[in-house]
């Protein structure tokens, strides 16, 4: 085992950097101008210390711009390998820095989510094969396709129309009410878990649907597996049947699918932190996107990359250990 993660831990380093290099290769051929227009507008601001070629030779200094494809990738990638990101056009913050204060948002919100799909879908999906085309099948069937159907802006506005327009339960948007500054930090506690019921809810929606539908598969698979049928012959209470033999083998394939999904807790909900202004690691690199924010949106997408291989390398490792059967070969 410890050999194989080693041996997967330097593929994943290899194939990183080749990413990384994909990451920079875009950024240096994107049209626009965008070095320009981000110099122009340092040397148009007021006390200004440099002109704008001087901005402008900085710049292409520092994303190695002047040197050509490789050897560019290289200075910028010994300035990210050195937590050097450089400052965020966007938001006026060192990449890093800004990172850091909105991560956490994002993880909140995603961790509340995790759970309760957790809680709803695999019960749900269970109970479905269990009772396999009865109503309860069929209605966790349908809710499970409405779920994944649906499209994220149309619920997130659906839901902003029922409980806040209409009920007004919860604000549209934002993360703090207009008393937010007078409230006990208790208060401002709450205040902040109120805006983010209606975000937890549209990524619960969407995301329930595909669980359900997973763990329903994998347990109609093992209910009809050969020794579930003999375990039931032998007289074995249908309940042992059920918690004992049939889940304990479905649960293999769900928790590699959910350790998986674990490092995604850190990547945001782009779409759903956008239209609930929820200001996470999500809605920060789409305004980083659309405001031309090389530096934010360059770490972004690296962020992301690693979060994808590290997800890999988890569910690989729990397969091996929650299935005895399996052996990692060296």
């Amino acid at each position: 085992m410890a050999k194989y993660t080693i041996k997967r831990l330097l593929y994943s380093a290899i194939i990183l950097f080749f990413v990384m290099f994909l990451i920079y290769v875009l950024m240096y051929n994107m049209p626009g101008g965008f070095l320009e227009t981000k110099a122009r507008e340092l040397a148009s601001r007021p006390g200004a210390n440099k002109s704008y070629s001087e901005w402008l030779a900085d710049l292409n200094a520092q994303y190695g711009m002047d040197k050509g494809i490789v050897l560019g990738y290289f200075t910028w990638l010994k300035s990210a390998v050195t937590g050097n990101w450089g400052d965020s056009w966007a938001w006026t913050l060192p990449v890093t820095q800004e990172f850091h204060n909105t991560v956490w948002y994002s993880f909140i919100l995603s961790l509340i989510s995790f759970i309760f799909e957790l809680l709803i879908a695999i019960p749900l999906g269970i109970s479905a094969a269990r009772k396999q085309y009865s109503f309860t099948d069929y209605f966790t069937t349908v809710v499970a396709m409405v779920c994944i159907s649906m499209p994220t802006f149309f619920l997130a506005t659906l839901l902003k129309y029922v409980f806040a327009v209409k009920l007004g339960w919860f604000d549209i948007s934002g993360m703090q009410g207009r008393d937010y500054g007078e409230l006990s930090r208790f208060g401002q506690i709450l205040d902040i878990a109120k805006h983010f019921v209606l975000p937890s809810i549209t990524l619960i929606i969407i995301s329930i649907g595909g669980l359900m539908r997973y763990t329903r598969t994998n347990m109609l698979e093992v209910l009809n597996s050969d020794y579930i049928r003999t375990a039931r012959a032998k007289g074995v209470p249908e309940k042992e049947v059920i918690n004992k033999h049939a889940f304990r083998n479905t649960l293999i394939p769900l928790v590699t699918m959910l350790g998986g999904s674990l490092p995604g807790l850190f990547s945001g909900a782009l779409i759903t932190e956008t239209l609930f202004s929820i200001r996470g690691i999500g809605y920060a690199s789409y305004t980083s996107m659309t405001q031309a924010d090389i530096p934010f949106t360059m770490f972004y997408l690296a962020f992301l990359s690693i979060l994808t291989l590290l997800g890999n390398l988890i569910s690989d490792l729990l397969y091996g250990a929650v299935d005895p059967r399996v052996r990692l070969a060296d």
